[in-house]
C-alpha cells in the first residue's frame, strides 16, 4: 500500500509517499481502506521526533481516518465488510489501509460525506472526553477555549454552545475571531493585544471561567489559574507554550480549583472505546441536527502531505486540513 512516512526527524521535507507492507489485523481489529485522514498538531511533533507512537501502534503518522471496512477480525461483531466508517487511531492514518481496534471504529457522522468525516474523530473525542467527561462542563457555566479557530477550538466552541454554556475564545486575527463568534462564542479575545484574564473577569462579572481548555501549557499556566472561577477546572491538552511553568498553589487552593493534564493517544484501548461510544451517543446527534459542523480549511491529496504540514505550522488555517488517499 501507499503511505506517507518520515525519512527521519525533521521538517516537512522529510515526508514522502512510499510503498509499505499492508497492515495485518488481530482478532479484535478491523482493516479499513482509508479514504481520507486529517493533520493534527501531534503529527507535526511526531514528524519532528518528539512524539513517538505508543508501544505496539503503527509508526506511520495519522490519528484519525475515514474509509470502508475491508476485513474484520474473528472476534469482532457489529461491523461488516463494506461498512463506511471513521476511526480514532493511535497511528497509521497517512496510508491507504489501517488496522483499527474495533472499539475505536464509529459510523460516519449523520449527513457527512466520507472525506469530511475524516476531520471529526480526533477533535470530537478530544473535546468530549476533556471538556465533558473530565471537566464536567454544565449548562450555564462559562468556558474559555484557547485556540478557538483551530480544529479542536472550533469543535469545542460548538459543543459547549450546544449544551448551553457561555463560550469565550482566544484567536489571533479578526477573521478567526469572527469565525469563533459565528460558531457560538459570546466573547472573543485577541490574545496578541488583550489580557485574556481581564477580558474573562469583565465578561463574567468577576466570576471567572468554570472550565478552561488549554493548548498552550506552561506559558499560560499562571494566567489560566488567575482566570479560573471558584471550583474551576483547567484542562491542559497541549504544550505549544512549553512544558514547565510556575503554579501558584495558594491561588489554586483559594479557588478550590483543579489543574488536569490529559492525553488521548496513550490511553488504553478500553478507554478509547468508551470515549468513542460516548461521542457516537452524544456528539453525532449534534452533527445530525446541524449544531456541530466540521470546519475543513482545505482538502489535499496524500502526495501533498509535506505542504499540508507546512500549512498547519504556518497557523494560516482554520479548522482542519484533510488528506485524501
Amino acid at each position: 500500500m501507499r503511505a506517507a512516512v518520515a525519512a527521519g526527524p525533521g521538517g516537512p521535507e522529510v515526508l514522502h509517499v512510499v510503498e509499505v507492507p499492508d497492515p495485518t489485523i488481530g482478532p479484535d481489529e478491523v482493516l479499513v481502506d482509508v479514504a481520507a485522514t486529517a493533520v493534527n498538531r501531534a503529527d507535526l511533533l511526531q514528524r519532528q521526533g518528539f512524539y513517538p507512537p505508543p508501544p505496539g501502534a503503527s509508526e506511520i503518522i495519522g490519528l484519525e481516518c475515514s474509509g470502508t471496512v475491508a476485513a474484520v477480525g474473528e472476534r469482532v461483531s457489529g461491523w461488516a465488510v463494506g461498512d463506511r466508517v471513521c476511526a480514532l487511531l493511535a497511528g497509521g492514518g497517512y496510508a491507504e489501509r489501517v488496522a483499527v481496534p474495533a472499539g475505536q471504529l464509529m459510523p460516519l457522522p449523520p449527513g457527512l460525506d466520507l472525506v469530511t468525516s475524516a476531520a471529526v474523530p480526533e477533535v470530537a473525542c478530544t473535546v468530549w472526553s476533556n471538556v465533558f467527561m473530565v471537566a464536567g462542563l454544565r449548562p450555564g457555566e462559562h468556558v474559555l477555549v484557547h485556540g478557538g479557530a483551530g480544529g479542536i477550538g472550533t469543535t469545542a466552541i460548538q459543543l459547549a454552545a450546544a449544551v448551553g454554556a457561555h463560550v469565550m475564545a482566544t484567536a489571533g486575527t479578526p477573521a478567526k475571531r469572527a469565525l469563533c463568534e459565528e460558531l457560538g462564542a459570546e466573547v472573543t479575545i485577541d490574545y496578541r493585544e488583550q489580557d485574556f484574564v481581564e477580558v474573562v473577569r469583565e465578561a463574567t462579572d468577576g466570576h471567572g471561567a468554570d472550565v478552561i481548555l488549554d493548548n498552550m501549557g506552561a506559558s499560560y499556566l499562571p494566567r489560566n489559574v488567575a482566570a479560573l472561577a471558584t471550583e474551576g477546572r483547567l484542562v491542559v491538552i497541549g504544550m505549544q507554550g512549553g512544558t514547565k511553568g510556575e503554579l501558584d498553589l495558594g491561588a489554586l487552593l483559594r479557588k478550590r480549583g483543579a489543574v488536569i493534564a490529559t492525553a488521548l493517544r496513550s490511553r488504553p484501548v478500553e478507554d478509547k472505546a468508551a470515549i468513542c461510544a460516548a461521542v457516537v451517543e452524544h456528539v453525532w446527534p449534534l452533527v445530525g441536527d446541524g449544531r456541530l459542523r466540521p470546519i475543513v480549511h482545505r482538502t489535499m491529496p496524500l502526495d501533498q502531505v509535506a505542504d499540508a504540514h507546512r500549512l498547519l505550522e504556518s497557523g494560516d488555517h482554520v479548522g482542519k486540513v484533510v488528506l485524501t488517499t
